[in-house]
């Protein structure tokens, strides 16, 4: 994405109240509702709620459900494996490197092999992503973001020996991020490819979305998008079910049929 997801939240998002800044702790579930609440202490009450945080926070249990959840879905939680990739950003000044996608990081163990992204191919901006995983990722987010760039330039150096210093960078830590404490969901080894589905299946009104729910494009952001919209197609069905007919949801596209964003997509 050229330019980034932001023009796809913001259209996504118009016309909906968005709470930043709401880091949820709980949430009460009974036949007429459920109760959410966050970490100052404000509750919101509603008919259903979408779970869609990252599998690392289901995991870390930092979101008390009461009553508890099912053993069969506190299983799926537990068995899906979540890893960490890591982005760690840099700029240059100039292109140095050949007009490839992927320049590999070859060694000895896969614990030091990695690669570099480059955005340069489809962005024409001078810029590299090395992209850690496993546990060379949780290693290097232990270290400063100047000792972990220093990392990423030397692991280039090994590629291109003339490679010049970035001029500027960014590093990622999805890993410690407590809104994510990981990247992506994995199948772990010897389970069964089903626990996405089970962790999507809706627990009374309570439902769920987000890419660890998609047995067809786990990890991955169109993963997430398609199970949002089923998660919010099954609320408004169980709403409707509920009340009747009333115009109480509104697609949000559905204000502005004309409204378009442009978006520049890569091959990749």
């Amino acid at each position: 994405m050229v330019r980034g997801y932001l023009p796809v939240i913001n259209t996504l998002a118009k016309g909906i109240d968005i709470r930043l800044s709401h880091r949820v702790t709980n949430i009460v579930r009974r036949y007429t509702g459920v109760k959410v609440t966050v970490e100052d202490g404000t509750t919101f009450a509603a008919d259903a709620v979408i779970v869609a945080v990252p599998l690392g926070v289901l995991k870390a249990k930092t979101i008390k459900f009461e009553p508890r959840l099912p053993e069969w879905k506190e299983a799926a939680i537990d068995e899906l494996g979540v890893g960490i990739e890591n982005k760690i950003i840099l700029h240059f000044d100039k292109v140095f490197w050949p007009n490839v996608e992927f320049l590999g990081v070859v060694a000895d163990t896969s614990y030091h092999c990695s690669y570099f992204l480059n955005l340069h191919k489809a962005t024409g901006h001078s810029v590299l992503v090395y992209m850690p995983a496993g546990q060379l990722a949780r290693d290097i987010e232990k270290m400063s973001d100047e000792a972990a760039v220093e990392f990423a330039f030397m692991q280039l150096k090994k590629i291109l020996p003339e490679a010049c210093a970035p001029i500027q960078y960014l590093v990622s830590r999805w890993g410690t991020d407590v809104n994510t404490l990981g990247s992506y969901s994995y199948d772990a080894v010897g389970m069964s490819h089903d626990l996405y589905e089970r962790l999507r299946v809706p627990v009374d009104n309570i439902f769920f979305a987000g890419e660890a729910t998609s047995m067809s494009y786990p990890g991955s952001i169109h993963g997430a998008f398609s199970t949002g919209q089923m998660a919010a197609e099954d609320c408004r069905m169980r709403v409707l079910e509920r009340y009747g007919e009333l115009n109480l949801l509104q697609p949000v596209m559905g204000e502005e049929a004309g409204l378009c964003v442009p978006l520049l997509i890569t091959r990749l």
